[in-house]
């Protein structure tokens, strides 16, 4: 079983990311919707 290590510079852009998620929805469910079309992939 191996896992990803991610890196502080990884770790803050993918804060970054959902920061910028955050800031951008009305409310909770929108931001909910948001993180989970991420996901996706």
């Amino acid at each position: 079983m191996s896992a990803e290590i991610m890196t502080d510079k990884q770790f803050d852009k993918v804060l970054k990311m959902i920061s910028m998620i955050l800031d951008g929805c009305k409310d909770l469910c929108e931001a909910k919707e948001k993180v989970a079309g991420l996901m996706d992939d």
